[in-house]
């Protein structure tokens, strides 16, 4: 039962019952159903728009999880090439030249693969560029470990004729790591620490403790051990064969003679700071056929992968040579 309205009515002064017709009903009932439509639509659309439901909130977390994970796969990717990459001008610059192998051509290395758009299917998605870009580094990435696999399997095939050749090329470290202060200078442009001007630093220099040992790098002659050559102070060349010859400079006393047949690893000397040296370090270089070479490369022998990558880290970095 509805309950009855009054009204005051001052020129009676007395009270009078509301009445509503019909059509005002009607006016009020349509006004309600068509506020109510448009407070709907607007919580539906517009509220859809600016509110996340539960689930949207769990995809659009699952998206931002998925892109940190690619985006921390690239990153493990780049130092994948830089380490392989390494791998790769090793394998031409040295293990080929060495055995008379043609080089692998780069663009054989590292292109793609052609024909058919192979990431189409990630093509119309709000990522489509990181997935499909991240999938084809993957799949050029995978075909140079296959090529490079093929390349050392070749490699492998050649050695096993040229022992006496793997025994006699610089294979080692010629200072233990666990005697180093520090890797102080790598092969490239350094500052001179007289002259303080930037120059090509021909070697690499480690830093250790005056007396600490110092290996023979291969199998081969003692043919300089003499303190006459420029800058050098007391050193050793060592004749490998094969146009290969490895230098020791700045030494504080010898353990071989001129003409003396060494191995790998025999202690032919002891490290010191004669002739041209700031510090107590060992210059270490390599030649092949009279050209100085980079040294990094000759450190397969005793080094951990681990250990080379940090020793490459060190190497690259520009700073004061200490010769």
């Amino acid at each position: 039962m509805s309950s009855v309205k009054y009204y005051y009515d001052p020129e009676t002064l007395s009270y009078r019952q509301i009445t509503t017709s019909k059509s005002t009903t009607a006016k009020y009932f349509f006004g309600f159903l068509l506020a109510s439509s448009l407070f709907g639509f607007l919580f539906v659309f517009v509220g859809s728009y600016y509110f996340e439901s539960p689930k949207e909130k769990a995809l659009n977390r699952e998206l931002q999880n998925m892109d940190l994970q690619y985006t921390i796969l690239n990153q493990k990717m780049n130092d994948i090439e830089s380490v392989l990459q390494n791998i790769e001008e090793r394998d031409n610059a040295i293990y080929r030249l060495y055995f008379e192998a043609n080089p692998i051509p780069e663009a054989q290395r590292t292109q793609g693969f052609g024909g058919v758009n192979r990431y189409s299917k990630f093509e119309g998605y709000k990522n489509s560029d990181l997935i499909a870009s991240t999938h084809k580094r993957l799949d050029v990435l995978q075909k140079r470990i296959v090529i490079q696999s093929k390349s050392l399997d070749e490699i492998t095939n050649l050695a096993k004729d040229k022992e006496n050749f793997l025994a006699r090329i610089p294979a080692i470290q010629p200072i233990k790591n666990e005697d180093l202060t520090r890797m102080a200078s790598g092969y490239g442009y350094r500052t001179d620490p007289f002259t303080k001007i930037r120059k090509f630093h021909y070697g690499m220099d480690f830093t250790a403790p005056r007396g600490t040992p110092i290996y023979a790098s291969g199998d081969g002659i003692v043919k300089r051990v003499d303190s006459r050559s420029s800058g050098y102070g007391r050193h050793i060349r060592i004749d490998h064969g094969y146009g290969y010859v490895s230098l020791y400079a700045h030494l504080y006393k010898y353990n071989v003679r001129r003409n003396q047949k060494v191995k790998r690893g025999d202690i032919i000397g002891f490290v010191g700071s004669s002739g041209r040296s700031q510090a107590p370090h060992l210059h270490y270089e390599i030649f092949k056929d009279k050209r100085r070479i980079n040294p990094l490369n000759f450190y397969y022998g005793n080094l951990t992968s681990e250990e080379f990558n940090d020793l490459l880290i060190k190497a690259s970095v520009e700073n004061q040579s200490l010769d």
